[in-house]
């Protein structure tokens, strides 16, 4: 049976579509041990993101109980579910505080429309080199000097004979 099993799962096909996870393990994944299919409850960021700040505050919340529940298994030594867990629960942590801060700097740029300058994280990064550089206008200013003469002596034009 051991034998039917490992060749099995060693001929299927080397390349995944989840790199660092093999096809036997997404396959039990999926199905469960005994076959039967179990939903994926992994977390979609553009649910979230239909979600009102308060709601997701009070999930964060719950998320963040969890976590501290799961880290306390562990020192007590958990099974191995909840010890992958962990990581999973870190993960959609994260998630939520990311929604989070997206929807506070977008409602900031909407109230900071018309102003004429940004705050610094919410400006555009660029390089260290172009923040920098002179703007357009003051690269295009010129001295008194220069101007006049510019005004004195403009450009030469010359026919050529051919």
């Amino acid at each position: 049976y051991f034998f039917v099993l490992f060749f099995f799962f060693s001929s299927r096909r080397r390349h995944t579509r989840c790199s660092g996870v093999s096809w036997a393990r997404r396959c039990v994944q999926e199905t469960g041990v005994h076959g039967e299919k179990k939903m994926t409850d992994k977390l979609r960021v553009f649910k979230l993101r239909q979600k009102s700040e308060d709601d997701l505050i009070k999930d964060l919340e719950k998320q963040r109980e969890e976590l501290l529940k799961l880290r306390v298994s562990k020192v007590a030594g958990g099974t191995a579910a909840k010890l992958s867990k962990i990581r999973v629960v870190r993960k959609t942590i994260a998630k939520y505080l990311t929604v989070i801060n997206e929807q506070r700097r977008n409602k900031v740029r909407k109230d900071l429309e018309k102003s004429k300058r940004l705050p610094l994280d919410l400006r555009v990064k660029r390089t260290r080199a172009i923040r920098r550089a002179l703007t357009r206008s003051q690269s295009n200013r010129k001295t008194l000097r220069q101007q006049k003469r510019e005004a004195n002596f403009p450009l030469r034009k010359f026919a050529i004979k051919a």
